[in-house]
């Protein structure tokens, strides 16, 4: 099978890895020095690896940012691995409400989408970032900095500057959902690979690892909705 590679290299990385996104899109992540010979070598030795992932059935391309909804009233909303109804009234604030269910001024109709994403966001550093400090913590690792950030197919990344970020669309997901990929994260601080000793320290903070991964295949693209 003949595949296109990114390569992305740092010179804080030592070892060379390769990952392959949920568009399908493999990256080559290597040290600054890695010669194009080790990286294609690498490749080719990881050929059958990185073929069996692309045509995995939970990585798709088609639809990679469903069109989402159409936040009329009556309409649902996920938050928080939940589904909450969404009104539409005549008086309120500039601003989303939110008891038992979403409420929206009509003056906001024009740019409820820009709205709705907003509130999202705040609401991801609110409730992310906390757990991600208290994760680290009894991980027993230190991170530069904790980012919220707009991620197109990652639910979250560590980069070899030891910051770690995390898709603000995290917050739709269950709360078991969103400590499985802060400790994701945060144990490659400990483990740069998916080896093992990786997969053993994150069973170990988030013992419902099994179930988050699960839950991720299966409602992954939900979250990818544009709103």
């Amino acid at each position: 099978m003949v595949f296109d590679y990114e390569i992305k290299r740092s010179s804080r990385r030592r070892k060379l890895s390769i990952t392959v996104e949920r568009d399908r899109s493999a990256i080559v992540h290597a040290p600054a020095g890695a010669s194009e010979t080790t990286i294609r070598k690498a490749v080719d030795s990881k050929r059958g690896w990185i073929y069996e992932k692309i045509r995995h059935q939970k990585k798709y391309r088609d639809l990679p940012h469903p069109p989402g909804k159409e936040l009329v009233s009556g309409e649902s909303v996920l938050y928080l691995g939940r589904q909450y109804r969404l009104e539409i009234v005549e008086h309120g604030q500039d601003e989303i409400s939110f008891a038992r269910k979403f409420l929206i001024c009509s003056s906001l109709v024009g740019r409820k989408k820009e709205v709705m994403r907003d509130w999202y966001v705040e609401r991801a550093h609110e409730k992310i970032m906390p757990r991600v400090r208290r994760h680290a913590k009894q991980l027993g690792v230190s991170f530069k900095q904790a980012k919220i950030v707009d991620h197109h197919y990652r639910w979250g990344s560590c980069t070899p500057m030891d910051n770690v970020h995390f898709n603000w669309r995290l917050i739709k997901a269950p709360m078991f959902v969103i400590d499985y990929v802060i400790v994701h994260e945060l144990a490659h601080l400990l483990e740069s690979n998916h080896t093992p000793r990786f997969w053993n320290i994150v069973r170990a903070q988030s013992p419902t690892m099994e179930k988050a991964k699960l839950w991720l295949k299966e409602h992954g693209q939900l979250l990818e909705e544009e709103i």
